[in-house]
């Protein structure tokens, strides 16, 4: 495929998602119409302030002094009123469309939002957030200005453009509408041709400005990794190169833009140089009055007024359709999980859950689980164990539905989970994740989220006294209402754990899923949360994933993954009788564990 061959099939995708915009105008079809009668309206009673002038001119020009008192008066309100009539025309045009406009924005930005969540994992681990916001921005500013400069700029103007010389043409000649239709043909075909020239630099530039954000947001979160690595001057180094580069394409963009300026201004000149010497000549030949000239001029000037802004509106325009395209290629994006026509709801509080025969993978040539089967039954507490990268939190992803199995089943009380809907699913089950992450709110709110709706103060501090988070609480200034910081960079670890488990606790789903819930917590409050979690876990169905063989050897039955499959299952006892892989582990971590203490 040739680069012009893909450059047009890009603008016909532009052009394709635009069409996006389409039901949500339709829905303020009302509005759009009154907004466009007062634009006609507008932009005809500007079309007359010319020839108002120009009538001014002439009886000023001829009449006796008696009726230049009358005549000039009557000709000076009408051109009064009719500048008014542009003018209000034009506010009351704003104000209706105003409201289709914010509407408009918040229903697609609300669609975008909600189609991102509704994206696999899978999708969001491949993106990174920084680009992704700066993109979903940059197409919101593309939609404002389609919907307000684009169809307020380029509709009046071409309008008023036609008004123009068709009055030209009846007035005087062919010749004069000639020199304003080739002038402004000009001028667009000067304009679109540089502008497409100058578009790869602005896109280039745009793609720098977004590499740069990113990394800067990038490095920011990870703030605390660069501080321990102390990379702080090479971070700042890689941020300068990002900005250097973005400098450097904004400045090819910027010559290329004094570039089509100059002939913007070049045509225009012309255009008007043109215009002047055909009407002067044809007032000193006395077919013309100094009126008609005064009148000529006016549209000269009216026309390329916003012509002059045609330039930048149709530099935008191209900016503003590839942004907003760049969105709405968002929402063509589909998610690889979603429900099925005829879903089901999980409505058991203690289900029990089948693995059967579940095989899956995240790449082709990258197996992850095989032939695995595993029962939890009704209220039953699971634990899976093994070695990193065995495959233990891929089973708590796939039970959630972060992805659907490659082959085999998922059930839940003999209920294929991909026939439930995703809704009831995940609100029945209650992950407390290995890595928390906390939104730079307060103690209370992320609390809360377990509930956000329904969680009273009362309950917030139940489940903290449950976690055993109301002592750390209680020593703060600020207690609850303390703000966590950026994903929780304010607390350790450990705090950040018994938030996440709290907030479980609030949740209070039929499933629990614990992945390495307490593995950054030391020994004594990993102990006062085991207990909490045993209380919790006894009136649910629960899967925990654990590194730590210590922290399960109370569960009801331990499940040993190994590169993907599941090779032993039984209780701690005889998993040990049996001396298989549990066991070597159970002696290599006791090892480990009596070699720290000494």
């Amino acid at each position: 495929m040739t680069d012009k061959t893909a450059a047009r099939d890009a603008r016909r995708a532009e052009w394709r998602r635009l069409a996006g915009l389409t039901p949500y105008l339709r829905a303020h079809a009302t509005r759009v119409s009154i907004a466009l009668g007062f634009l006609v309206a507008a932009k005809g009673a500007s079309v007359l302030l010319p020839i108002a002038l120009g009538r001014i001119v002439d009886s000023l020009d001829r009449s006796e002094q008696s009726a230049a008192l009358v005549l000039p008066l009557a000709l000076l309100l009408a051109y009064g009123g009719l500048r008014l009539i542009s003018v209000l025309f034009g506010q009351i045009r704003d104000l209706v469309f105003g409201r289709v406009t914010e509407r408009t924005m918040h229903q697609i930005a609300l669609s975008v939002f909600e189609h991102l969540h509704a994206l696999d994992l899978d999708f969001h681990l491949s993106r990174r957030t920084g680009g992704l916001s700066r993109g979903i921005e940059r197409g919101l500013g593309g939609i404002r200005f389609l919907l307000r400069f684009a169809l307020f700029n380029i509709l009046p103007t071409v309008l008023e453009i036609a008004l123009v010389a068709g009055i030209l043409f009846y007035y005087y000649s062919a010749w004069f509408a000639v020199i304003v239709l080739g002038s402004v043909v000009a001028y667009v075909l000067v304009t679109a041709t540089l502008t497409e020239w100058r578009t790869g630099h602005v896109r280039e530039s745009n793609r720098l400005d977004t590499r740069a954000n990113t990394r800067a947001v990038d490095s920011l979160l990870n703030y605390e990794t660069v501080k321990y690595f102390g990379n702080e001057a090479y971070e700042a180094d890689r941020y300068d190169r990002a900005l250097d580069g973005w400098a450097m394409a904004m400045g090819r963009a910027r010559r290329s833009l004094g570039l089509l300026n100059t002939l913007q201004a070049l045509v225009i000149a012309g255009a008007v140089t043109a215009m002047m010497i055909l009407a002067a000549d044809r007032v000193v030949a006395g077919t013309m009055s100094l009126g008609d000239l005064t009148m000529v001029n006016a549209y000269m000037l009216q026309i390329f007024l916003p012509l002059n802004a045609l330039g930048f509106v149709y530099r935008q325009l191209k900016k503003a359709l590839a942004d907003t395209a760049h969105m709405f290629a968002l929402l063509e994006i589909e998610p690889a999980v979603v429900d099925e026509p005829a879903t089901q709801a999980l409505a058991t509080q203690r289900p029990t859950i089948v693995f059967d025969n579940v095989a899956f993978d995240y790449k082709a040539d990258r197996a992850i689980l095989r032939d695995v089967n595993l029962t939890i039954r009704a209220g039953e507490k699971v634990a899976v164990v093994g070695h990193s990268g065995a495959g233990k939190s891929t089973l708590a992803r796939l039970l959630f539905r972060f992805y659907d199995v490659n082959e085999g089943a998922i059930r839940i009380d003999d209920i294929d989970i991909r026939d439930m809907s995703l809704a009831s699913l995940r609100a029945g089950i209650g992950v407390v994740p290995q890595d928390t992450v906390l939104f730079n709110d307060s103690i209370a709110y992320n609390i809360a989220y377990g509930a956000p709706t329904t969680a009273t103060r009362a309950d917030i501090e139940n489940v903290a006294r449950l976690a055993h988070l109301d002592d750390f609480i209680a020593r703060l200034p600020e207690g609850y209402d303390t703000v966590v910081g950026e994903r929780g960079l304010k607390l350790s670890g450990g705090e950040k754990q018994r938030i996440a488990i709290a907030r479980a606790m609030l949740k209070n789903p039929a499933v629990l899923i614990f992945d390495e819930a307490t593995s950054s917590l030391d020994t004594q409050a990993e102990q006062a949360i085991n207990q909490a979690l045993s209380e919790l876990a006894a009136d649910h169905t629960t899967l925990v994933i654990a590194h730590r063989l210590s922290t399960v050897v109370d569960a009801d039955r331990i499940a040993v993954m190994d590169a993907g499959r599941l090779i032993e299952t039984g209780t701690h006892a005889e998993l040990l009788a049996r001396d298989g892989l549990y066991a070597r582990m159970w002696r290599l971590q006791g090892a480990a564990d009596a070699s720290s203490m000494s």
